[in-house]
């Protein structure tokens, strides 16, 4: 069958019960998981791009963009839960892709996550270089910017240029260190990540329920401003631009998914990780939103800081809360950092074990029991790139990358609903063929709104992704030899 070899559901599951030397620690319950998915989510989107969208797109009404990119994100988490629940490998939406597609999907997808996770890592790293180096300002401490920022920068054409930097150290420094936990354990990063979570949304509630006191309810008129003439901008279509901008603010969710194969009971757990942060983040988002743009009119929010600027606005009475937000913008940033580096490795895990990457990407630690070698490697990568390049470049890789395996996730839900409807299902997405059609729709959508260079450089990449497949890749897939009865060892 070659490249449109698919796994059966039957082996996969096999696989995912199977205790050995080289198999993945089982600790994570529920509340683990959830936590996780709250760590991925909440990031950029609560502290940065709340108010861009407020004060370019959406006005006050930037509230709506956050229910309507919480509907398209819940289309993908409901196929993401049916898939993590009846096939709980540590692949994500590869493995999904390899069960439904074929192997050649299946290798398209695992090679463009890697946008996501690996990217992710590095964008969300420069962004959280920024909060730190605003935060030792506000401290007094003057850290020299050569060593700040990155020394590329791209305009708006695309054009690359030197900017007078070095390297971006902080984000560096950042990587390294979420490297070193995600190599000790699953549990420690896990615990990590839990005490990061609880601090970050802990401030969270500090900010929702001490700026509903100082709300100016004026702030809030027009709800819905007048379009300026111009598609995108106020008005419905202004909403509706928003949400495609506030979508992005959800990416992460899906990463619950990679820890499939390390969760205690992955058939009822990893649909309450992922459904449960994204509904949880959700409700954060629409109450930060209407809080924001409460304290401070939505013109003013387009800045690098938005709740920073919102809280300020309040006067004396909220001052005590502006050192607070630093603290949680630099603690959930780097908790997003985590999990992105936490993803990436246990893909290159499940595609090491299936033959399409060499078999050193598939080695477990002895002792701690984590994909230790992908893990180091994925960190050294991601360092480099934040280091380097600027969080604009990086931000579009991201989002075409997400997307493209939102639709395959859905795409897969529908075509295995079709062709095996008796295959037990743990847990079952409502409403198929519509969800999953509604999902790739909304994500497709989204797609077609970014640039166009954006999607030559997702071409670039998959080129590159295919030479490496028809090069090597397809000759050492153990489905493969399989197929043409030749046996799988010796890779």
């Amino acid at each position: 069958m070659g490249l449109w070899s698919k796994k059966s559901i039957s082996s996969l599951q096999a696989e995912a019960s199977s205790e050995g030397e080289g198999s993945l620690r089982r600790s994570l319950g529920a509340v683990n998981l959830t936590f996780l998915g709250i760590g991925a989510i909440i990031g950029a989107g609560i502290f940065v791009l709340t108010g861009n969208a407020a004060a370019t797109y959406a006005g006050p009404a930037v509230v709506l963009s956050m229910v309507l990119a919480g509907i398209a994100c819940g289309f993908a988490g409901l196929c993401y839960a049916e898939f993590a629940s009846m096939i709980p490998i540590a692949g994500s939406a590869y493995t999904y892709g390899y069960a439904t597609l074929g192997e050649f999907f299946a290798w398209i997808i695992g090679w463009d996550l890697m946008l996501e996770y690996l990217f992710g890592a590095a964008t969300v790293a420069v962004g959280w270089s920024g909060h730190f180096g605003a935060f030792m300002e506000q401290l007094g401490v003057h850290l020299p910017a050569a060593y700040m920022n990155a020394p590329l920068a791209v305009d708006a054409a695309n054009n690359f240029s030197r900017t007078g930097a070095v390297l971006n150290v902080p984000a560096m420094v950042l990587i390294g260190l979420m490297t070193v936990i995600l190599v000790i354990g699953i549990r420690e990063s896990a615990n990590f990540n839990n005490a990061i979570v609880f601090l970050k949304v802990s401030i969270i509630f500090l900010v929702i329920g001490f700026g509903f006191v100082f709300v100016n309810s004026d702030n809030w008129h027009p709800f819905i401003p007048e379009n300026t003439g111009t598609f995108g901008q106020y008005g419905i279509s202004g909403i509706l631009r928003g949400a495609g901008v506030i979508f992005f603010a959800y990416i992460g969710f899906d990463a619950v998914s990679t820890a499939a194969q390390e969760a205690k009971n992955p058939q009822k757990d990893m649909p309450i990780g992922i459904l449960g942060s994204l509904a949880i983040c959700t409700i954060l988002y629409i109450l930060m939103a209407l809080v924001m743009t409460g304290l401070a009119p939505y013109t003013e929010l387009n800045v690098p800081d938005p709740v920073f600027v919102a809280v300020a606005k309040a006067g004396p009475g909220l001052n005590w809360l502006t050192y607070l937000i630093n603290i949680a913008a630099i603690a959930g940033l780097a908790s997003v950092v985590l999990v992105m580096l936490m993803g990436q490795p246990r893909i290159f895990y499940s595609m090491s074990r299936d033959g399409l990457l060499p078999p050193v990407f598939g080695k477990v630690h002895p002792k701690f029991k984590t994909p230790y070698i992908t893990t180091i490697l994925t960190g050294a990568v991601a360092a480099v790139v934040a280091g380097i390049f600027p969080i604009g470049l990086l931000g579009q890789l991201v989002s075409i990358g997400t997307l493209l395996a939102f639709v395959i996730v859905c795409a897969g839900v529908w075509i295995l609903r079709v062709r095996s409807p008796e295959i037990p299902r743990a847990f079952r997405t409502p409403w198929v063929p519509v969800v999953p059609i509604l999902g790739i729709l909304s994500c497709f959508g989204l797609m077609a709104f970014l640039p166009l260079d954006t999607w030559f450089r997702l071409l670039i990449w998959l080129g590159l992704g295919m030479l490496i497949y028809f090069m090597y890749s397809r000759h050492h897939s153990h489905l493969g030899r399989a197929d043409a009865g030749r046996p799988a060892s010796g890779d």
